[in-house]
């Protein structure tokens, strides 16, 4: 600016022979010109600082509110952290904690229905035997009636065929009991009642020794009713004993049902908080660390603002007191003793030379020659041209249009400067933003990946689970198809045994057990010679007993291994109906497990393509923003960059297009100024 005001200085002193009898000497103008400029430049000074201290305070208050801001929020984002941990930790140990309850519960309930089982079977059985006892005590008692009451011969024919029936089902029934009870003698002579009552006792040594043989029976039969009495009530009391033995687990297995229900929905309550605390605290962890990052991003513009600021507030300080010097030096020149007198003299004599006139034209255009070349300015050399050619009024109507469109371009330019930053920085802040969900979305596509990675195998461990509990069952009923076939074999043996030894008992009892008689013919006189000696006494083979005897012990034994038999095929497909039950509901929750866990899979699935979708449309948007920020770059980085000297540039042509018009609107100096201006111009360059 010390270069312009002594260029305008000489572009005074060269239009100083315009108008030397003007009353009002131009020089006056330039001064008051001036020191109009030296307090406008003051004034902006005041206006300057006046700005900064706003934006000073502005910068130090945002500063500190950003960093506290910043602070809390991270302190803010540990503790989140550190309760989606807890909250976590405590979630899964509540999963954990259910399951175990569930299991534990459907434990207690399946040994309770299993003991219920045991016990409705137990009682069954005890029914059965039950009933069975009190028939045996009856046919018992209606056997020791008949024996009570021998002498009534028609109460024994009324009444001895039932009690034989029931006496021969009782032998059946208990043989193997029997067998330890009785010795081989009495069970021998009770088969012999059994098997042929009226024979028993009618044979001949009956009426004489009745009272021995049917003692020694009835006291024989009355044993086996003490006998069976006794078991009976044993057993009455062993059943009483195991439905309060069960009543007693049944209480204690509901009440611990009970229990276990009872913390499993404490525990699912307090899982349904703690998930939904959770996700509250997920949820407030991600808007504090949008947030943060906006607080972040606004602190760092921030900082580059004011430190921006800080540089533009010293270079303008700097500037403008270069000016306000060169203003003041040009008002020393003008006001000095040496110029009051030679302006004094010069305004004395009036010339009006041609001459004169054309070479303050030539100097003044010589003046804008070199601040247009200094300035970089093509429309100053043109208008150095205008000044040779043309008249002061043409040559001030194009500084008035060049000052005009030197304004309006540095407008224009502060506009674009203004657009390009904001534009950038929203640029800028929109990438890291879109960077951010880039980087989330990638966490979500990786995470849900594992997620139905982890589905995927835990399917297909179901799957192989249900294949191989359906290939044991299938197994398992083939065993128990074959283990049956061996039964059906085994009672079809046993009872081919039993009918055939009973056919042979049969045959061999109705020979040896009826009455041989041996023909007796009356004695009479022979009429000729004796006959010779006839037939000896017919006697019954005497191995015959034993015979029938192992013979009815071998129908005894059948009859035992088949009731064996038949009881274990009762246990073995109890047994195999429960595997059944049990395996089929194995399979079943497997397979629901699936159900859930195949839907659980098919919608992370479309989750996963959703968040790709997301994350596609992400990059896409990356790459609009990228190309966006290139076109800025390419558009504005020579604006922003040289923005401050465009501008100083700028200023600088416009206060010199002014002050040459402010003299050229009618300075006139005489020719001993001119070079005297023209040399201090020259000693300032």
């Amino acid at each position: 600016m010390k270069v312009i005001a002594c260029s305008l200085f000489s572009v005074a002193c060269a239009a100083g022979t315009d108008d030397a009898t003007d009353k009002n000497r131009p020089v006056t103008k330039v001064i008051n010109l001036l020191k109009d400029m030296q307090k406008q430049l003051e004034k902006e000074a005041d206006e300057d600082e006046e700005t900064y201290n706003k934006l000073a305070c502005w910068c130090t208050t945002n500063d500190k509110e950003k960093t506290k801001a910043i602070a809390d929020a991270e302190d803010r984002i540990s503790q989140l952290v550190s309760t989606i941990e807890e909250k976590t930790a405590t979630s899964s140990r509540l999963n954990t904690e259910i399951e175990n309850l569930e299991k534990e519960v459907a434990k207690n309930q399946a040994s309770l229905d299993k003991a219920t089982g045991i016990r409705k079977k137990d009682l069954a059985d005890f029914n059965e035997d039950e009933k069975d006892m009190l028939q045996s005590i009856s046919a018992l008692k209606s056997a020791l009636v008949v024996l009570g009451k021998h002498n009534g011969g028609a109460f024994l024919d009324m009444h001895l065929e039932d009690t034989q029936v029931a006496l021969e089902q009782l032998l059946r029934r208990h043989s193997a009991m029997l067998g330890d009870m009785l010795s081989v003698g009495d069970m021998k002579m009770v088969r012999s009642f059994v098997q042929a009552p009226e024979e028993f006792l009618d044979q001949p040594a009956f009426k004489q020794s009745y009272a021995p043989q049917s003692g020694e029976v009835y006291g024989i039969l009355k044993n086996m009713l003490s006998t069976f009495e006794a078991n009976l009530s044993q057993s009455q009391k062993d059943e009483m004993s195991a439905q309060g033995a069960y009543e007693e687990l049944k209480a204690a297995k509901e009440d611990e049902i009970k229990e276990g229900q009872s913390h499993l929905e404490n525990n699912k309550e307090q899982l349904a908080s703690t998930d939904e605390d959770l996700a509250n605290a997920k949820e407030d962890l991600e808007d504090t660390r949008n947030s943060l990052s906006a607080d972040q991003k606004f602190l760092m513009n921030l900082k580059q603002k004011c430190q921006q600021t800080d540089q533009e507030y010293e270079e303008r300080q700097k500037t403008r007191q270069e000016e306000i010097s060169a203003v003041s030096e040009a008002l020393s020149f003008l006001t000095s003793d040496d110029a009051h007198d030679l302006f004094t003299r010069t305004f004395n004599f009036v010339q009006t030379s041609q001459s004169v006139e054309t070479g303050a034209r030539r100097h003044a255009a010589q003046v804008l020659a070199a601040v247009g070349h200094r300035l970089s300015s093509p429309e100053l050399v043109a208008l150095s041209s205008k000044v040779r050619l043309d008249a002061f009024t043409k040559v001030k109507k194009a500084i008035d249009d060049m000052i005009g469109k030197l304004l309006q371009d540095k407008e224009d330019e502060v506009k674009h400067k203004d657009y390009c930053v904001e534009e950038l920085n929203t640029n800028e802040r929109e990438t890291d933003l879109k960077n951010r969900d880039r980087e989330e979305t990638e966490a979500s596509i990786d995470t849900l990946k594992n997620e139905i990675h982890m589905l995927s195998q835990e399917l297909d461990t179901l799957k192989a689970e249900i294949q191989s509990l359906q290939t044991e069952l299938k197994r398992a009923g083939e065993d128990r198809e074959a283990e049956n076939k061996d039964f059906q074999d085994t009672v079809a043996d046993q009872r081919a045994t039993v009918k055939l030894l009973q056919k042979t008992l049969d045959v061999l009892k109705g020979f040896y057990n009826k009455k041989h008689k041996g023909a007796s013919l009356a004695q009479e006189d022979p009429a000729g010679p004796p006959p010779p000696p006839g037939f000896k006494s017919y006697q019954k083979s005497e191995g015959s007993g034993g015979v029938m005897g192992m013979i009815q012990q071998i129908i005894g034994d059948a009859q035992a291994e088949e009731a064996q038999a038949v009881q274990a095929e009762k246990d073995a497909q109890a047994a195999y109906e429960l595997y059944v039950k049990d395996t089929n509901d194995s399979v079943t929750a497997k397979r629901d497990s699936i159900t859930n866990k195949s839907d659980t899979k098919a919608k992370k699935e479309g989750a996963l393509q959703e968040t790709k979708k997301d994350h596609n449309n992400i990059m896409v948007e990356l790459e609009e923003l990228s190309n966006e920020n290139a076109d800025l770059h390419k558009a504005c980085d020579f604006t922003v960059k040289n923005f401050d000297i465009r501008q100083t540039a700028r200023d600088e042509e416009v206060e010199a297009l002014r002050q040459a018009k402010a003299v050229l609107s009618g300075a006139k100096f005489d020719s001993a100024l001119i070079q005297k201006s023209s040399v201090f111009m020259g000693a300032r360059k």
